[in-house]
């Protein structure tokens, strides 16, 4: 949805706000001064800074990448507006190369003309096919238009090469709790907004902030839902049950106590071996508004805790839902999520290389170290032929029909020292016998 349906054209393309636009159109920043979040990209001498000063000189194409809610199109829209130039916005999703053509001639027009330089603002540019985008680049090229192209998906694998190397490519964060409360707080107190109408409890601020999962349009919208509820019921006070009614949900309990006991929880299960009360977990966290890379983080750490070598395909797997996580976003990065969680869960268990790296760590952190046997050091220091002739030369293991001989690997102090002992469980068992006879060879051959 375009979220300037709502607005009048103002001079120059800048939209003037109606007071029965969106409350989300009605609280856009208008200055730079009332951005919020984002602060890693607008330090003084920034790429954005300073095409938020309307430098010339920094007039670039620029592709916004981030979730969102986050403030892409707030900033094409300040940009735009610092540089005195014509906007004009498309999304993706509806138009197409006819569109674009159309806003490239009337721009070619208007600054051969007028002199006067337009802005494109294209939403959702990752929809665009390539040939698609391809149609933008003569234009980008000429400079024709400033292209301020947004995306929720990695341009790496959206947009095309040529586009990303005629572009400043500017990454946008998830919006922190404190800056989605204080667009709460602004959004009550101004006269765009409520105008001090409602008072918020302060349970029904965290759950739109919980809600909203780093999404500024959403906690507005949610707000604004919630605030007709209290109207509907001719208080001026806000509360949870008004979230719950605006977010058509029952709100599920997720205070700073339910993050801690439900992460540890789902871990468990998956250790467990309980794949419905991982799905359980997984599904209370997703709905509780928790980080989906929180999520995936705690999976990646399953997989190789606890899984191990047992099934040696998880972790790849769970690598591979990480990933996929980051480039879909949420809703739909559930799926991947929830197959990487029951591959965790329902695989062999073993821990035998997480307690196998504590334990040699534990030796060096002690001191357990020794010296490293001459066959194994490296052969071009000065001196080295007379310590292989007298301390022995190393073996190559590809010399033996077997792969493997017998030679001294691990420091004199520490060659009886066993790291890695397999279980029996899985893909383990078979790795155990292996390496008996591994061991047998080197220490016997």
């Amino acid at each position: 949805m375009d979220l300037f349906d709502s607005l009048n054209s103002g001079v120059g393309g800048i939209p003037e706000f109606r007071s029965s636009a969106p409350l989300a159109v009605r609280m856009r920043p208008t200055s730079v001064e009332e951005l919020v979040g984002q602060e890693h990209l607008l330090a003084p001498n920034a790429p954005l800074t300073r095409l938020l000063r309307g430098e010339t000189e920094m007039a670039s194409s620029v592709i916004l990448y981030g979730p969102p809610g986050t403030g892409k199109t707030t900033l094409a829209f300040l940009v735009a507006q610092a540089g005195g130039r014509e906007y004009v916005q498309l999304s993706a999703i509806s138009a197409g190369v006819k569109e674009v053509r159309e806003v490239i001639e009337s721009a070619k027009r208007r600054l051969s003309l007028q002199g006067q330089e337009t802005i494109l603002f294209l939403d959702e540019v990752h929809r665009f096919s390539k040939s698609q985008q391809d149609s933008l680049l003569p234009a980008v090229e000429n400079r024709w238009i400033i292209l301020i192209a947004a995306t929720t998906e990695n341009p790496a694998f959206s947009v095309i090469s040529p586009l990303l190397s005629r572009s400043l490519l500017l990454t946008l964060q998830p919006l922190e709790d404190s800056a989605i409360e204080t667009i709460l707080g602004r959004a009550l107190e101004d006269e765009r907004g409520f105008g001090g109408k409602f008072t918020l409890r302060d349970t029904a601020r965290d759950t739109i902030v919980r809600l909203a999962a780093s999404d500024g349009r959403k906690a507005l919208t949610l707000l604004e839902a919630a605030a007709g509820s209290a109207e509907a019921r001719q208080q001026k006070e806000i509360t949870e049950e008004d979230v719950a009614a605006a977010a058509d949900t029952a709100i599920v309990r997720y205070s700073i106590d339910e993050h801690y006991d439900v992460a540890s929880a789902f871990i468990k299960s998956m250790r467990g071996s309980d794949p419905d009360a991982a799905l359980h977990y997984l599904a209370r966290m997703i709905r509780g508004g928790e980080d989906p890379r929180f999520i995936a983080r705690r999976v990646v750490i399953a997989a190789a805790e606890d899984v191990g070598l047992a099934d040696p395909s998880v972790l790849p797997l769970a690598v591979a839902a990480a990933q996929a996580v980051q480039l879909l976003g949420m809703p739909e990065g559930r799926i991947p999520l929830a197959e990487a969680v029951l591959a965790v869960a329902t695989a062999p268990k073993s821990n035998r290389a997480y307690l196998g790296i504590n334990a040699a760590l534990s030796d060096v952190d002690k001191g357990d170290i020794g010296t490293v046997p001459t066959p194994l050091r490296d052969q071009h220091y000065p001196g080295s032929k007379q310590d292989r002739k007298t301390l022995g030369a190393y073996k190559y293991p590809h010399d033996d029909p077997r792969g493997v001989l017998a030679q001294q690997y691990l420091p004199d102090p520490l060659k009886d020292r066993i790291y890695y002992e397999p279980s029996s469980h899985g893909r383990e068992a078979a790795i155990g016998e292996q390496l008996q006879k591994l061991r047998q060879i080197q220490k016997m051959g």
